[in-house]
């Protein structure tokens, strides 16, 4: 993955802290804010109806130092989901489609979130996010926006934004669509992403799917 710890947690504010039982601790520096995320993830119901197999689950232990002040230490805990499923594209079949779902723990205060993440747009996710998938097929350039829409995702309305770029497989320049999802729900902010190739109008529809079954927590 390439974003940064600091691009996760560091956010340079400043404020007053409530002192509660729950960061008093965190606010005296005698020990750090401790964050864990409850994971996100499709169904295996509709990962088998979408012919997706899991590609890599991982829980990672994320620490730094941010300014509410002072400096605090504070450790979270970050879930990422990935999946993944072989595609023909030009009579060859490759691992091509992907789906991630990512949970970060929101340190709010005072109903402030000091998780820039919260802030940020689909377009800035996709950056982030889009290397969490390890693959030779994710190499994806002059990526914009082509579409908007909205889903119903563990309850509510929610933004998919689609974007489309250009990868290369054997040596082939290939368009790859985007969709991207981002929410805040029972404390952590969820990413959702999907990657495959354009022309494949089916896989577009089983990201939908598998977006709309997510359960949070697993």
């Amino acid at each position: 993955m390439t974003y940064s710890r600091r691009a996760i947690l560091a956010t340079g504010a400043t404020g007053t802290l409530a002192l509660t039982a729950g960061c008093l601790d965190f606010v005296l520096g005698n020990g750090p804010m401790e964050l864990t995320a409850e994971r996100v993830a499709p169904t295996d119901a509709a990962l088998e109806a979408a012919g997706y197999d899991e590609y890599e689950i991982e829980e990672r232990s994320i620490e730094e130092t941010i300014e509410v002040g002072v400096e605090r230490d504070v450790e979270a805990r970050v879930w990422s989901s990935i999946y993944s499923k072989d595609v023909e594209h030009r009579g060859i079949e490759h691992e091509g489609a992907f789906f991630v779902a990512v949970s970060i723990p929101d340190f709010s205060v005072l109903g402030r979130s000091f998780n820039p993440i919260s802030e940020m747009t689909n377009d800035e996710l996709l950056e982030e996010f889009l290397s969490e998938i390890d693959s030779d097929h994710t190499d994806v350039d002059d990526i914009s926006k082509v579409d908007s829409f909205t889903l119903d995702i563990l309850g509510d309305g929610r933004t998919v934004d689609v974007f489309e770029g250009e990868s290369e497989f054997e040596g082939e320049p290939v368009d790859i669509e985007i969709p991207v999802a981002s929410f805040g729900h029972e404390d952590d902010l969820i990413v959702l992403l999907g990657s495959y190739p354009a022309a494949l109008a089916e896989e577009s529809a089983n990201a939908e799917k598998l977006m709309e079954s997510v359960e949070h927590p697993v």
